[in-house]
């Protein structure tokens, strides 16, 4: 919303960082190409992208509409694809390196019966991943993805109440159940992000990093 893209830019002025919020609907593929754009012609040029935005809208195979696959699709994998579009031909104009990070999820794996096309979306996007990190690793532009397992958001608590009937302690309670006793928080995830994004992380490009203390393939135990 505008309301909190404005207090986001607020911390980072006050940190010392220039900073401009763009309202955009990443479905659409104008919204898109204008937040590149946009972004070009306040900064000068752009070097990094990370893609969080996403919808998880529940929906198994039988019960998945078309407007709710489109959705998903729309958001998940296609807003993705023109935002790097627009990066890579920028720093390919320019001769610049670069560098990409994806959100995707633990549901990349596979997913559970309710988020079929919720994780088939996260799938097609860590392929596009890999893509991009192979088309153009010679021109020096990295591309990652980091795959969080169940995080502790705004918008989580919402789809518990809208989709699971939550409680008010849904939260400590799912936390109680976890390994390590918490959710993923949006902070350390962040955390990873910027490493990731940064040339500390050297040549690391292709890269998929699970991010969760629940271990894909391990079941039962």
């Amino acid at each position: 919303s505008q309301e909190k893209g404005d207090k986001a830019v607020a911390a980072l002025k006050n940190g010392g960082v220039d900073a401009i919020f763009i309202s955009a609907d990443v479905a659409r593929v104008a919204d898109c190409k204008r937040a590149v754009d946009t972004a070009i012609a306040h900064f000068g040029t752009l070097n990094a992208l990370v893609n969080a935005a996403a919808t998880s809208a529940r929906g198994s195979l039988i019960e998945t509409t078309e407007d709710v696959f489109d959705q998903i699709f729309d958001t998940n994998v296609r807003g993705p694809f023109f935002l790097m579009q627009g990066l890579v031909a920028h720093l390919l104009a320019r001769k610049a390196p670069g560098s990409i990070v994806n959100v995707l999820s633990m549901s990349a794996h596979a997913g559970q019966s309710f988020l079929t096309p919720y994780s088939t979306s996260k799938g097609a996007l860590m392929t596009l991943t890999k893509n991009v990190a192979s088309s153009y690793r010679r021109d020096r532009i990295r591309c990652n993805a980091v795959l969080p397992g169940w995080m502790d958001t705004e918008g989580e608590a919402i789809v518990q109440k809208k989709w699971h009937d939550a409680p008010d302690d849904w939260l400590e309670k799912a936390e109680a159940a976890q390994p390590m006793g918490q959710l993923v928080k949006p902070a350390q995830l962040a955390r990873l992000i910027t490493y990731m994004l940064s040339p500390q992380a050297g040549v690391m490009t292709g890269s998929l990093v699970d991010y969760d203390q629940n271990v894909a393939g391990v079941i039962g135990e």
